[in-house]
């Protein structure tokens, strides 16, 4: 039987809305991996759109559309579960809807700014109308009040109705959430003149989003995932949830301080910093490991009883979230770790280990698990009660997947050419730069980048094709 789990279609406008914000997040992920596409290809041929479209912007936009579809995909999710978890359709949803809009044309007005502007004189109104020149918050001053806008009306649209509503667990861990999400946001929103504390406080942004308030994010996702998938003990996900709470918050900001030595803080940080940024993937992993041991010893009974159990009702969005735990460990957690230690980190700092380590992040950690709730939403917009992988499912993942970890795994050999050529043997000078860049490891491993790059990209032709299709196929079926 499909156990207790209920799948109806979209009847209310909280669900319809976060459907709006996850078309807009998968357009954007294709502009990501076409920007990633370019700039790949101009590491091997510098010519490449020179003067018309160069790798500053290519890197600028690719950066940028990453950060920005995980955004539109993370407000999606949070409308999406938020009339499940409160049994509330949600408060002042127009509000919500005008929000969508203005961000959406201030997001496009924004992208076609970098696109055919690209750089401005270096003044002040250069920050305010064309980009702020800081890595992965580029967007213009004006552009950043207005995303403090729309995330206020967000985050007004989730709190009203989670204290008008149900508050589960999961909802009172989302809520504490964004607002902690919101606020770190605003860290990043002067300047200083001196460096070091403008980049002190630009970690605060960047690092705390993807290493605290983002990795809880996930894990309120992944428990509601569970829960609706196999029908998981809401008290062991729960339990998982609050524990990961604990070690995120203090090891997400403890662990910030594996950045800290390089903007002229303390030595200190460089061992606590290292310590604790490799804790945080843990309880995540541990939960998926609990809930599936719990689900497979079901199953067990279930069949010698000669019942079918609690099948999985949504296959897609399964197999993307169960990736998400072991991506996220692989990562966010391994990756990270091995070097952000300070005795490694000393010759890997600024290589492209960082980039290795920031292609698998982002995708184990944060894209696998809100491509799962775009799934979870086309489900639920065909009213479907069970929802299979097709062939067009599997190639995605497959080749997304694998493309991912061929351009880590490249990426990993570029930086180890760069940390034994650049960095041990020639002292990290601008020549000794140069030199690493023309070796045949640094352009085999970058030739090799782009070729993975290429499979992922075929990969999304894939997904699209079947976000496209599934709904209607899982109806057809059904019928």
């Amino acid at each position: 039987m499909l156990n207790s789990i209920k799948v109806n279609q979209l009847t209310n406008e909280g669900q319809k809305l976060g459907m709006m914000y996850f078309r807009v997040a998968i357009i954007l992920f294709g502009a990501q991996l076409l920007m990633g596409l370019i700039a790949a290809i101009q590491f091997l041929a510098p010519g490449f759109l020179f003067e018309l479209f160069d790798f500053s912007v290519a890197r600028m936009v690719h950066i940028n559309a990453l950060v920005v579809w995980m955004l539109y995909a993370m407000i999606g999710s949070v409308y999406f579960m938020l009339t499940d978890e409160t049994g509330h359709e949600g408060v002042a949803l127009g509000l919500g809807k005008l929000a969508f809009w203005v961000l959406t044309a201030a997001v496009t007005v924004v992208v076609l700014v970098y696109i055919f502007v690209q750089v401005g004189a270096g003044t002040e109104s250069t920050l305010w109308l064309i980009n702020e020149g800081r890595e992965y918050i580029e967007a213009p001053r004006w552009a950043d009040i207005g995303i403090v806008v729309v995330v206020l009306v967000f985050y007004y649209n989730v709190f009203a109705t989670y204290m008008a509503g149900k508050k589960t667990g999961i909802m009172t861990v989302m809520v504490a959430d964004l607002l902690a999400l919101a606020g770190l946001y605003l860290a990043g929103m002067w300047y200083t003149d001196n460096i070091s504390m403008d980049q002190f406080w630009w970690w605060w942004v960047i690092h705390l989003w993807v290493e605290a308030t983002w990795e809880v994010f996930v894990g309120t996702l992944a428990a509601f995932a569970l829960i609706r998938l196999i029908g998981a003990k809401r008290e062991i996900v729960e339990m998982w949830l609050w524990i990961e709470v604990l070690m995120l918050f203090g090891s997400g900001i403890l662990g910030l301080g594996h950045h800290y030595f390089w903007i002229g803080t303390p030595e200190y940080w460089w061992e606590i910093g290292a310590l604790f940024s490799s804790l945080e993937p843990v309880p995540l992993v541990a939960m998926f490991v609990h809930v599936l041991y719990d689900w497979g010893k079901e199953q067990g009974a279930a069949k010698a009883r000669g019942e079918e159990g609690n099948v999985v009702t949504n296959g897609p969005a399964m197999a993307w979230i169960v990736t998400n735990a072991f991506g996220n460990f692989l990562g966010a957690g391994i990756w990270g770790f091995f070097h952000t230690l300070p005795q490694v980190n000393i010759y890997t700092h600024g290589t492209q280990f960082t980039a290795a380590h920031g292609h698998l992040a982002f995708f184990g950690a944060y894209a696998t698990i809100l491509i799962g709730m775009m799934y979870f939403g086309i489900q639920k917009a065909y009213g479907v009660k069970r929802m299979r992988a097709t062939f067009n499912s599997k190639m995605a993942i497959i080749l997304i997947t694998l493309g991912v970890l061929g351009m880590t795994v490249a990426l990993t050999i570029a930086g180890y050419e760069q940390v034994l050529v650049e960095r041990a043997e020639l002292g990290g000078t601008w020549e000794a730069f140069f030199i690493a860049q023309n070796l045949p490891w640094y352009i085999q491993a970058q030739l090799w980048r782009t070729i993975m790059g290429v499979v992922t990209f075929i990969g999304f032709i894939y997904l699209v094709i079947d976000m496209l299709l599934i709904g209607k196929q899982a109806q057809q079926a059904e019928a």
